[in-house]
């Protein structure tokens, strides 16, 4: 059963039962993921590491280090 299907079944349940619609599969995935960066933030300071921004931070600091 693929998500599509299964969120089609899940939303004819709430229905028939009165209850709200489950949300669209995909509608909090950005949250998600920008719950688990924070997260892993805070665990690196916890432990005493630097909170560093990633990828992007990592690019930037390379493009700005002097030659």
């Amino acid at each position: 059963m693929s998500i599509t299907q299964q969120h089609l079944l899940d939303a004819y349940r709430a229905r028939t039962l009165g209850e709200p619609a489950p949300p669209a599969p995909g509608t909090h995935d950005r949250q998600v993921v920008g719950e688990g960066r924070d997260a892993r933030r805070f665990r690196a300071v916890l432990v005493g590491r630097p909170a560093r921004q990633g990828l992007r931070g990592a690019l930037s600091r390379w493009r700005r280090r002097p030659t």
